[in-house]
C-alpha cells in the first residue's frame, strides 16, 4: 500500500499531453491552447474617435471658434481627405479619425449652422481620440494557460483568428462494474441498485475538458469484463469503476492482467478509496476505482483530475487552501482521510458522517479536509488543509 503522493506520481507517469488540433473560434470555449498565438494587427488598427462629435485639426479651441465642416466619418466609412486648421469632420463613435485629426469635439460643446460649428462650451482637456494599438499591438503573444472562457474567446477574435490551435479532448472511457448495477431509470430488483457513480464521475471529467464515454455496465465475469475492455480501444484513459479490491467478486486486476495491464501499483493508504489500482494498458493509461460512490468520486477529483490537466498541459496541482475549522476533530488513523466539509463563513465543518456509500454527504459538501496520516486532533479555530470539490 502506497501513500496519496507516490500514488498521484505514479499516475502521473502513465499519461502524456494529448494530441493537438485546430478548432473554429466558435468552438473553442472551454478548450486548451496548444502554444501562444499572437495578434495579427493592432487592436484598434486605426485612430478612432471615442465621442460623437467633430474632428478638427488643432488642439487649441475656445469658445467661439468656428470651423468649418467639410465631411462626414462614420464607422466603416472614413472621410477619405484631409482636415486642415479651421476645417472639421462630423464623425461618429468608433469611426475612423482623418489624417490631420488633432482632436474631436464633442457634439454637445459646439453649435452647427449649416456648414459651420461654433464651439459653445469649454471642451476640456480629452482629445477624444483612441490611438491605433490602444488596446494591444501586432505582435502581442496571448497564452492563458487554462481552459478559454468567453472574455478569451472575445480577445481571440479581436486579435484576427477564426482558427486556433488546441489540445484535443482526452478520450476517456469509463467502465462501470456489477451484477447488482441498473441504469438510471430501470426498476430496481431484489439486491440491485441504482448505478451513480459513472455518471458524475462522467459529468466531473467532462467539465475538465474530456471526452468522456460510457461504455455498457460489465456483470462480474472474466468474459464481460474482457468483452467491456475491448469496447475501450482507442481511450487515451480507461477508468473501471468497482470490483477494484480483493474479494471473491473483485475481477478487475484479474481481468486487465489478463488483457496485457502493465500494473503500476494497487491500493493506496487514503479513505475513502483505498482498493485504488493502476497501470498501462496498451495505449491506454488504466485507472480501477472502487465502487463506493463517494470513494470513486474522491478518487477523481483527487487522482483523475491531475491526469487530465497533465493530458491537456495544464499544472497537474490538486488545488487546496487553507482554512480554520468550525469544530474541532479527533486524531486520525494511518491513512491519509478525505472528509467531506462544508464552509460556512470561512470556517470548515466536517460532516460527522464519513461513510464512503453516503452520496448526499458529498453532494452537500463542497470541500474536502485532508487530514494526514497519524494526523493528531484539532481544536476549533485550527486551521486545516482543504481541497475545493468542483460542481
Amino acid at each position: 500500500m502506497i501513500s496519496v503522493e507516490e500514488a498521484t506520481d505514479r499516475l502521473l507517469a502513465l499519461v502524456g499531453p494529448v494530441e493537438i488540433e485546430d478548432v473554429s473560434l466558435r468552438a473553442a470555449a472551454g478548450r486548451i491552447l496548444a502554444h501562444p498565438v499572437t495578434a495579427r494587427h493592432d487592436q484598434p488598427p486605426f485612430a478612432a474617435s471615442s465621442m460623437d462629435g467633430y474632428a478638427i485639426g488643432t488642439e487649441a479651441a475656445n469658445i467661439g471658434d468656428a470651423f468649418r465642416v467639410i465631411g462626414e466619418s462614420a464607422a466603416g466609412h472614413p472621410f477619405k481627405g484631409k482636415i486642415t486648421a479651421r476645417s472639421a469632420v462630423r464623425i461618429f463613435t468608433g469611426a475612423m479619425v482623418p489624417p490631420g485629426t488633432v482632436r474631436v469635439l464633442i457634439q454637445e460643446d459646439v453649435a452647427r449652422v449649416g456648414d459651420r460649428i461654433v464651439v459653445a462650451a469649454e471642451p476640456g482637456g480629452s482629445v477624444n481620440v483612441r490611438a491605433a494599438g490602444g488596446d494591444f499591438r501586432a505582435g502581442m503573444e496571448f497564452d492563458p494557460k487554462r481552459s478559454l472562457g468567453s472574455r478569451d474567446v472575445a480577445m481571440l477574435a479581436a486579435m484576427g483568428h477564426d482558427m486556433l490551435p488546441v489540445r484535443s479532448r482526452p478520450n476517456v472511457a469509463i467502465l462501470m462494474t456489477g451484477d447488482e448495477l441498473r441504469p438510471p431509470g430501470e426498476p430496481l430488483g431484489p439486491g440491485e441498485i441504482t448505478a451513480s457513480n459513472g455518471y458524475g464521475l462522467a459529468a466531473m471529467f467532462d467539465a475538465a475538458g474530456a471526452e468522456t464515454h460510457l461504455l455498457p455496465i460489465a456483470r462480474d465475469t472474466s468474459e464481460s469484463l474482457r468483452m467491456a475492455l475491448e469496447l475501450a480501444t482507442g481511450a487515451d484513459l480507461i477508468v473501471t469503476i468497482g470490483g477494484a479490491s480483493v474479494g471473491d467478486h473483485d475481477l478487475i486486476a484479474g481481468a486487465a492482467s489478463h488483457a496485457g495491464l502493465d500494473l503500476a501499483f494497487h491500493k493506496v493508504a487514503m479513505r475513502p478509496g483505498k482498493p485504488l489500482l493502476a497501470g498501462r494498458l496498451h495505449d491506454a493509461a488504466f485507472v480501477g476505482l472502487p465502487g463506493n460512490p463517494v470513494s470513486a468520486m474522491v478518487c477523481g477529483v483527487i487522482f483523475i483530475l491531475p491526469m487530465l490537466r497533465a493530458m491537456l498541459t495544464l499544472p497537474p496541482q490538486v488545488p487546496t487552501r487553507r482554512v480554520p475549522l468550525a469544530t474541532s476533530l479527533a486524531s486520525n488513523g494511518p491513512r491519509q482521510h478525505y472528509m467531506r466539509g462544508r464552509m460556512t463563513h470561512g470556517l470548515c465543518t466536517p460532516f460527522e458522517k464519513q461513510d464512503s456509500s453516503l452520496l448526499h454527504i458529498l453532494q452537500e459538501a463542497d470541500v474536502l479536509a485532508i487530514r494526514p496520516p497519524n494526523d493528531s486532533p484539532h481544536r476549533k479555530g485550527d486551521e486545516i488543509e482543504v481541497v475545493p470539490l468542483p460542481r
